[in-house]
Formats: structure tokens, sequence, C-alpha cells
């Protein structure tokens, strides 16, 4: 777990790709004060797994299904990345829960000044524009952020000098592809609010019977369901 807290921005050295993945070496130092093999360390929001390191670089591979979900095949040797090492059991929750599994992509449409702050606009698919909510909070290459406002196909974020100097995102121009992981807590409400699609035809028994009236139908809990179930 992370908390989208940026550590550095490391430096992209090498990219050796496969046919549907990639493998990444990295420029770091301060990700790398502590590292095991093994460990997480979140490259622009996506949770890698460290398979080698050095004093002053690190390995990870990305499979096929993080190369379709996020940013990094747009990747190339000298791009910088935000950092971030797994949250320590004792350590300062600064940002949100950020599980560094990326929900998709955002485009960055519009960027500009409002004093001391820097307003960006992104323009992001229905499917992750549900879980966005005006004042709620957003992950945008593994920054942990506030939502500023919202609209039907784009939100808003405003960030202060210390957010643009020790990240990426001061990088960053319009069109830009920028990766997205919604707040969790939204994601597993929508979740539960679903109607029930477990095992419909009841429960099994030892004898290979089943209980017909174990579970509401699919389409949800029905007035027959619960005169069934003693309600």
């Amino acid at each position: 777990m992370f908390t989208g807290i940026i550590e550095e921005i490391g430096t992209i050295r090498t990219i050796n790709r496969g046919a549907a993945s990639a493998v990444l070496t990295i420029a770091a130092e301060t990700v790398l004060k502590d590292v095991h093999l093994g460990d997480s360390i979140a490259v622009n929001g996506v949770c890698l797994t460290v398979t080698s390191f050095s004093k002053n670089q690190f390995t990870a591979d990305v499979m096929h299904e993080t190369l379709n979900r996020s940013s990094l095949g747009t990747l190339r040797p000298g791009s910088h990345v935000n950092l971030e090492r797994a949250m320590k059991a004792d350590g300062r929750f600064g940002g949100h829960i950020v599980s560094g599994h990326i929900d998709g992509t955002g485009t960055i449409t519009d960027i500009k000044k409002d004093d001391n702050a820097i307003w960006y606009t992104i323009k992001t698919p229905p499917e992750l524009m549900r879980f966005i909510i005006e004042k709620g909070s957003i992950t945008i290459d593994g920054i942990s952020l506030t939502v500023a406002r919202e609209d039907k196909d784009r939100f808003q974020v405003s960030i202060i000098p210390h957010t643009a100097a020790k990240t990426i995102l001061s990088e960053k121009k319009n069109g830009d592809m920028v990766n997205l992981e919604n707040d969790c807590v939204g994601k597993y409400v929508a979740k539960l609010l679903q109607p029930y699609q477990g095992n419909t035809s009841g429960d099994l028994h030892s004898d290979g019977s089943s209980d017909s009236s174990s579970h509401p139908a699919s389409s949800g809990i029905t007035a027959e369901f619960l005169l069934q179930n003693g309600f």
C-alpha cells in the first residue's frame, strides 16, 4: 500500500521490450536506501516489484496487463518518473489509501496558472469519472491529490508549488497521458451496492442436493425471497 506522497523523481535508464512486456531500469537514490529484492515501489503510480538493484538503480518487470492499463508504455530512456516506496506500518499517512493498481488513464486538456497554484484539467472515460467526486481523492501518476472540480467527462486539480517542484506534473503538457487510480473506498462501496451475483441456483449440500432459497435471484432481493426466508 502507498499514500501518494512522492519521495523522489527517478529517471528511466533502459527499457528492454518483449513481445507484450518490458523490463525497466530506473535510476534512483532515496527509494533504494533500504531496498530488498521483492520490495514494492510505485512508478508513476504503478506498483512494481524490485527484481534487482544496485547503489543507484533498480529493475522491475512490467507485464502486458500493466502496459495496457497504464501510461508506462509511453516511457523512453531519459523519461522522469514519480517514485514512492510502500508505506511502513509505523509511517505517516500523508496522502490517502493508494493500492498502486491503476484503473486507467486520462489526458491533460488544459494547464493554467492561478497565482501560486497550477490548475490541470484531465479528461477521462465515464467508467473512471463515476468514482471521481468534488473534494474527493484521486491519484495522478502516483500523486495523492484532491479533486477541485468535476464534470461529465473531465475533472480538475489545483497543485501547490511544492507538488510541482517535487513531481513530474510540472513537466506535463496538453495532450499528455497520466495514470489514474480512483479512491478504493468508493470502488468497494459501488461493488457492494450491486445485486448479489453469487450461486443463484442454491447452496450445494454434502448429498449433492441444493437449497434454492439460500440466495436471492441475480436480479436482486424479491418479495418471494423475503417470504421464503422468514421475513
